[in-house]
């Protein structure tokens, strides 16, 4: 397993750097590889973004690979990677206009609802994360039937 972050994950508390290395086993990591670097990351069976931004999934959807992590997605579609994504936005940004072309999101018991506006902090630790993770081991067995 392969953590990628961005600066925002990391400033959010999204991610616990240390505490993601020791359990994967590999440096969490936020920018591209210098010229003449080794690859740093084995090519992935499958993709999980989370808590993926209306930023990020309006930039993904528009093709902007301005950061490391939205340059792996953008490759990985091209290359036909599965990716499951699990968005984090309130209400009012997902009733934006731009973020309803970007993507389409299943709602319901068990999956994904915007939280409201000014919200988010009470939400994070009840974060599903369990969801992403279930359904990229379900891509991931799937592919290797």
């Amino acid at each position: 397993m392969c953590v990628i972050a961005t600066a925002a994950a990391e400033a959010g508390g999204f991610v616990d750097v240390p505490a993601v290395e020791a359990a994967s086993g590999r440096p969490v990591r936020r920018d591209w590889r210098r010229v003449g670097e080794e690859k740093r990351n084995p090519p992935p069976d499958a993709v999980i973004v989370a808590p993926l931004t209306m930023n990020s999934v309006n930039k993904w959807a528009a093709g902007i690979a301005d950061t490391y992590a939205l340059g792996l997605l953008t490759a990985a579609l091209g290359l036909g990677v599965p990716v499951v994504a699990l968005p984090f936005w309130s209400t009012a940004l997902d009733a934006h206009p731009a973020t309803r072309r970007s993507v389409r999101v299943l709602y319901g018991p068990g999956a994904w609802e915007p939280h409201a506006p000014g919200a988010g902090g009470e939400q994070v630790d009840g974060y599903p994360w369990g969801l992403a993770l279930r359904a990229v081991g379900e891509v991931v067995k799937g592919r290797r039937s």
